[in-house]
């Protein structure tokens, strides 16, 4: 069987000639956020049953949107159509035009032909900032906004990802996921969403599919198993938004990835997306739909399993 592993550090390092750090920047910082920001607001199943077409974004409209960009932006910045995206940038041509193909239209590609059907309806704006000078300063004369990450945000408000490219890929791909889950299933709770994004914080391409490898958050989730101190996948699938975001979110972040890690390494987590989407009315948090495709009665002895499958676990 073919068996292709390209590490997304390694496409950037192929295709700018410079090394490159795809990962989430600060490796030993569990906390280090890679939600939207506060400061702005295996095997496939079929796929649910056909809905309205989406709507095409015609090739002109990307044109005279980057032509605005264009006009509004500093001097030095390269701008590139990557649909649904348009990414500007403030490194050198090449490089800005080689993390458009080979980090942004990657990611997108196979986000694509894993999980969504649906495009975001509106052109949305990737800032690519050379350095964490460019990207703190950017980012207020821009858009008045002061970062409360050094990696990188989503921002409702102005449709656009805000990015200190300098820290690596990482959050870039995180932050990609967001807007197509938003597109695809907005009334997906944080602790999948979180989940999803952050499983490909740290990627690869394996036979053309998209998989997540472990990380920078392993160590922590680690800990927290080891002293006990681990919520219940029940208690952790019912919270809500803010609780997930402001109660122990590094851990809550962690377990979320982790489990979506194992539903990758046993072909269920495809299935499990797209069973989630169906059943939503009947399943809003997805709990229903987890304990089906384990077949685990028992979710307790479930998360026994689990423990001991994380603790097995290396990063690097």
């Amino acid at each position: 069987m073919r068996f292709k592993v390209t590490v997304l550090a390694g496409l950037l390092m192929a295709a700018c000639g410079a090394p490159a750090v795809a990962q989430q920047a600060a490796e030993s910082n569990p906390e280090a956020p890679a939600r939207p920001s506060p400061q702005t607001a295996g095997a496939e199943a079929p796929k649910p049953a056909a809905r309205s077409a989406p709507r095409e974004i015609p090739a002109e409209a990307f044109a005279a949107h980057m032509e605005a960009l264009r006009k509004r932006a500093p001097e030095g910045f390269t701008f590139v159509v990557q649909p649904p995206f348009v990414v500007a940038g403030d490194e050198e041509a090449k490089r800005v035009k080689s993390r458009a193909a080979h980090t942004v239209k990657w990611a997108v590609d196979l986000l694509k032909k894993e999980y969504f059907d649906r495009d975001p309806d509106h052109i949305i704006d990737i800032w690519l900032f050379k350095d964490e000078a460019s990207y703190r300063g950017h980012a207020k004369t821009l858009f008045n906004e002061t970062p409360s990450t050094p990696f990188g945000y989503y921002s409702a408000a102005h449709r656009a990802l805000v990015m200190n490219i300098a820290t690596g890929g990482g959050t870039l791909v995180h932050e990609i996921v967001h807007p197509f889950m938003r597109a695809n299933f907005a009334a997906c709770p944080a602790w999948f969403n979180e989940g999803l994004a952050s499983l490909y914080e740290q990627s690869a391409e394996r036979d053309g599919r998209i998989r997540g490898l472990t990380n920078w958050r392993l160590a922590g989730l680690q800990e927290a198993i080891e002293r006990g101190g681990l919520a219940s996948f029940q208690a952790l699938l019912l919270t809500t938004d803010d609780e997930f975001y402001g109660d122990d979110k590094g851990t809550n972040y962690a377990q979320a990835r982790y489990l979506c890690y194992y539903l990758q390494e046993e072909g269920l987590l495809a299935k499990f997306y797209r069973e989630f989407v169906r059943d939503q009315a009947t399943d809003p948090t997805g709990y229903a739909t987890l304990q089906r495709l384990l077949k685990a009665d028992d979710m307790a002895a479930f998360q026994k399993r689990w423990e001991k499958f994380v603790i097995g676990l290396t990063f690097p």
